[in-house]
């Protein structure tokens, strides 16, 4: 992955006190779903405007985002998202939602799990539009590039989304492989109880 790449989704948010190898078990699956092709930083026109969560959904439900070694897929029926990223050992695997708002933003919510290992990881990304040119950054804190070009180029970003399930095929296959894959441990909440 190129470090122009890294960069411009800079500003990940923390894990929030998780242990070091479940940190490991977040990042390189986002780290997949974040490998897209280098696109060079752009400043959002003041005129650019929010895309409204019915856009949003319009335009990543029933679709698939793929990646370098792996793809998230954005189910229409409960807004379930399932992904999976690498093979053999290295091979993660996660279930969970994704949500839109009308802010511009869009969700993955998740578990992803790998090698005995499972942990909860949230990804999302702002959404702002202008004649037909779709801006896109990672939150919190990642560079604003473009998603679509008004007239499209052949390595928007956008292209990467496909209308085709690329992941419940797989998923089993991955999950089998994985099988001492565990779910994450339930978490107090303020009075002590389990969630």
């Amino acid at each position: 992955m190129a470090a122009t790449s890294i960069n411009r989704h800079a500003g990940r948010g923390g894990l929030r006190g998780m242990l070091p190898t479940r940190a490991a078990v977040c990042l390189m699956p986002a780290a997949f779903l974040l490998a897209s092709p280098v696109a060079a930083e752009a400043v959002v026109p003041s005129g650019a405007r929010p895309m409204t969560g019915v856009e949003l959904y319009m335009m990543f439900r029933g679709k698939s985002w793929k990646w370098q070694d792996g793809a998230g897929f954005m189910r229409d029926e409960g807004r379930l998202f399932r992904a999976w990223a690498q093979d053999g050992k290295k091979a993660t695997w996660a279930e969970g939602r994704w949500i839109v708002t009308d802010s511009g933003m869009l969700c993955l919510k998740a578990t992803w799990h790998s090698q005995g290992e499972a942990a909860q990881d949230k990804t999302c990304f702002s959404h702002r539009v202008l004649d037909g040119t779709i801006y896109q950054r990672r939150e919190p804190a990642g560079d604003w590039y473009i998603f679509k070009h008004a007239r499209p180029v052949a390595d928007d970003e956008f292209f990467r989304l496909v209308k085709k399930d690329l992941v419940s095929a797989r998923l089993p296959i991955i999950q089998i492989s994985g099988e001492n894959s565990i779910r994450p441990r339930p978490e107090a909440d303020q009075v002590g109880g389990v969630q």
